[in-house]
């Protein structure tokens, strides 16, 4: 028997406003991606501001690329990594490396010059690379914070499930099925990663303030009160409402794979322009002419 949250009259489920398809394109040192937003389609979801899915790429030995030394400030990046080994590096002397499963929550605020290149272990074995990258802005108050890091290990990332097993939850920021993120974030948001077998039913709890969608990484599942049919590679952008209906059709030949998002609009001008999101166009200049000169520092070889 599959698991179905009790009907609660008082509670709406979010009806598929839309569904758009990614679009694929290189990244970085040459990566492939596919990015459900920015696009000519759909612009942003306030206040997540692009969605790229890198990968998944089988690099030969010695041919995996990443992305080399650039700037960021004005919002968050958020790495998750399914597969492969990365190695990241930036202009405050921040290091680490991440694998499959880890989080990296990067708030660049006031600014910084990054990396995200594979391991050198990883470049010269070569293998599977696969993970996404999220941008959040951040509200005018918060764009020239103090940059951090929060870096959390796949063993200390929440999982959640239904009692019959067949819906799990991954919560990077938020909380679903009786489980609670570790990660502090600046605006309210959830970041979940649900995998639901054939047959596999739930319904997330959604603030009614929050704007909501779900990407499909692999499979099929039914979303909202129709049951909308969304595949792999597409975004569905939710309406109004306080939950999201979750389910997989029991003739379902693979488990449905996807990330569900959600955050309070930020509601603010967005001015923006390659690695950098302000709310004015002096701001931007300013970015521009303290990355130039220096201001932003340098990632020491």
């Amino acid at each position: 028997m599959s698991e179905r949250s009790t009907h609660n009259p008082s509670r709406k489920s979010r009806p598929v406003a839309r569904v758009v398809d990614a679009v694929r394109t290189m990244e970085g040192g040459g990566f492939p991606v596919r990015r459900p937003f920015p696009t000519a389609t759909l612009d942003h979801v306030d206040p997540f501001l692009l969605l790229d899915e890198m990968g998944p790429v089988d690099w030969p030995p010695g041919e995996a690329v990443g992305a080399p030394d650039h700037p960021h400030r004005g919002f968050e990046t958020v790495t998750y990594v399914l597969d492969g080994r990365h190695q990241h590096k930036d202009s405050r002397g921040n290091q680490g490396e991440l694998g499959p499963g880890d989080v990296q929550w990067m708030t660049a605020g006031a600014g910084v010059v990054h990396s995200e290149m594979p391991h050198p272990e990883f470049r010269k074995s070569g293998g599977r690379s696969h993970g996404f990258q999220l941008w959040v802005n951040l509200p005018a108050r918060d764009k020239m914070m103090a940059p951090r890091y929060q870096e959390v290990p796949a063993a200390e990332i929440p999982e959640g499930q239904t009692p019959d097993g067949r819906v799990k939850a991954r919560v990077i920021a938020g909380e679903a099925l009786g489980a609670k993120a570790v990660i502090e974030t600046r605006t309210p948001i959830y970041y979940l990663h649900y995998t639901v077998q054939p047959g596999g039913e739930t319904e997330q709890t959604i603030p009614e303030d929050h704007n909501a969608f779900a990407y499909l990484i692999s499979g099929e599942v039914r979303l909202g009160p129709e049951g909308v049919a969304v595949s792999d590679g597409q975004l569905a952008e939710f309406g109004p409402g306080d939950t999201v209906s979750i389910r997989v059709d029991a003739e379902a030949t693979q488990p449905a794979d996807f990330l569900l998002l959600s955050g309070v609009p930020i509601r603010e001008p967005i001015a923006r322009h390659g690695p950098f999101v302000m709310n004015t166009r002096q701001e931007l200049i300013q970015a521009f002419e303290d990355f130039q000169s220096g201001r932003m520092g340098a990632i020491d070889s």
